[in-house]
């Protein structure tokens, strides 16, 4: 690999990151800031599009100059949370309204209708996705339809997911998506070039709006001069689910990983096969070189990171995630009681966007520790539910690579272990997602001939977690938790 570093823009839920790569794939730095939610009505979750830009470009410049200057930088990789929409206008590329988030919920009804009139089959079939408001095509038509600056915005308006929106301020006015966010709308066919029109027809979003779909890697423009002091090429673009996938190395069929961040996602190759579920998972595309494209089998989580969140800033029963091991290592077992995390709504296999929370089994000897490790164990229940559904579908797990937040703390990824009677690996630098984005950057910049190249160059080691558990213990939780799912 040529010199010059790698900067990685990794746009999330609760917070935006800028790191800063070395050739050898080393993450020299990071700088991070935090970004409000909004929570106007309940299942409403939006963002400021405006801050993110703010916050995103300051955290980029401190990593510009802790490089040395931009020309220290080879390139830049963007990766983000998928199906958030942002409204902008073209003109003075100003937001027409806050973000609407991935989490939120507002458009069930919207999506029941689409239901009840037959057409989830035919939509499934040809995105490998289920109507849920999960997704981004709902999200742009309820913003068509509510907020009025975007209802008069005509021909100036511009939808996009995150990294259209990030690409588009970097450059002043380059409007494309990814191939691997673009699968996350609804309005892309899984076998398609470009945007559905049919599709675009039956969600109600004018093809207009939309962003030219890209590959994942390759030349998408460079940076305004005043950004950085000088143009800086951006050379990979992928959502953050997909990013991650391929910065664990999941590069052949039938390899698997799992993020655990503010939701958990499942994402197990399937090489040039389209995928098609019949257990409720989502076929999605994981990456797109030279127009040849990649696919994956994926399982959402809707709530994992955000559920330690709760814990800590709605409940008060922890002060910091990192509390949470030690609470769980210090009890035997939860005492009896069991989580079911629904707090917005259960994801796959379920897909129960109604679904609420709730916590059973409570005694008087019940402690904060029994209720923590309940929390953590949830996770453990429906990372199997969705082992049960991927092996449903032909495509069972011999092991399960982790990454994310949560995958630090080595009870939750033993726990994992266990419920699934499988190896767990966590890499050393559980930052898989900005290290995909990186190497999709230095790919596009030519810096490796292939993705294969880049991971065995800017790979991490692995921590192996076996399975030790009797197996009359993950019977009893099993069965637990089958209830409260059930009840």
């Amino acid at each position: 690999m040529s010199e010059g570093h790698i900067l990685v823009l990794d746009e999330g839920t609760t917070s935006t990151r800028a790191m800063l790569y070395a050739p050898d794939g080393r993450r020299l730095d990071m700088a991070q800031a935090e970004l409000s939610q909004y929570y106007p009505q309940s299942g409403w979750v939006e963002h400021e599009a405006a801050e993110i830009w703010e916050r995103t470009l300051a955290c980029a410049r401190r990593m510009v100059e802790q490089a040395g200057g931009a020309d220290r930088i080879a390139a830049i990789g963007i990766t983000n949370q998928r199906e958030t929409v942002v409204a902008w206008d073209r003109h003075t590329g100003e937001p027409l309204a806050r973000a609407i988030v991935w989490q939120d919920r507002r458009t069930a009804g919207h999506c029941a209708a689409l239901r009840d009139a037959g057409e989830e089959a035919a939509v499934q079939r040809r995105t490998g996705l289920v109507l849920d408001p999960y997704f981004s095509a709902t999200k742009m038509r309820w913003l068509l339809d509510h907020a009025p600056a975007v209802k008069e915005a005509g021909d100036a308006l511009a939808l996009g997911t995150m990294e259209s929106w990030l690409v588009w301020k970097l450059t002043g006015g380059l409007h494309i998506s990814d191939a691997s966010n673009a699968s996350r709308t609804q309005l892309m066919a899984l076998d398609g070039e470009g945007w559905d029109q049919g599709l675009c027809d039956l969600f109600g979003v004018p093809l207009r709006a939309l962003p030219e779909i890209a590959d994942n890697a390759g030349a998408f423009g460079a940076t305004l001069p005043a950004w950085f002091g000088r143009p800086i090429p951006i050379r990979g673009l992928a959502g953050d689910q997909q990013a991650a996938t391929i910065g664990q190395g999941c590069l052949k069929p039938g390899e698997a990983k799992a993020t655990l961040g503010t939701g958990a996602f499942v994402l197990t190759n399937r090489g040039q096969a389209v995928p098609a579920s019949t257990h409720r998972l989502l076929g999605t595309l994981l990456y797109r070189l030279s127009g040849q494209r990649t696919y994956a089998l994926e399982g959402s989580i809707f709530v994992a990171g955000s559920l330690i969140q709760w814990l800590r800033d709605q409940l008060g029963l922890i002060t910091t995630a990192e509390e949470t091991e030690a609470l769980a290592r210090s009890v035997a077992d939860s005492g009896g009681v069991m989580m079911l995390p629904a707090l917005a709504g259960l994801g796959a296999p379920h897909w129960r966007p109604d679904a609420t929370g709730v916590i059973a089994g409570l005694t008087q000897g019940t402690t904060r520790a029994h209720i923590v490790r309940a929390a953590l164990e949830s996770l453990s229940h429906q990372i199997h539910d969705l082992a049960g559904a991927f092996a449903a579908d032909g495509v069972g797990w011999h092991m399960l690579r982790v990454d994310g937040g949560m995958s630090a703390n080595d009870w939750i990824a033993q726990d994992m272990a266990n419920m699934l009677g499988l190896p767990v690996d966590r890499p050393a630098d559980v930052e898989t997602t900005a290290r995909g984005a990186a190497m999709l950057a230095a790919v596009g910049h030519g810096l490796f001939p292939s993705l294969e190249a880049a991971f065995a160059a800017m790979g991490s080691q692995l921590t192996r977690f076996s399975p030790a558990m009797p197996v009359e213990i993950r019977a009893a939780r099993l069965s637990g938790w089958n209830r409260l799912l059930n009840q």
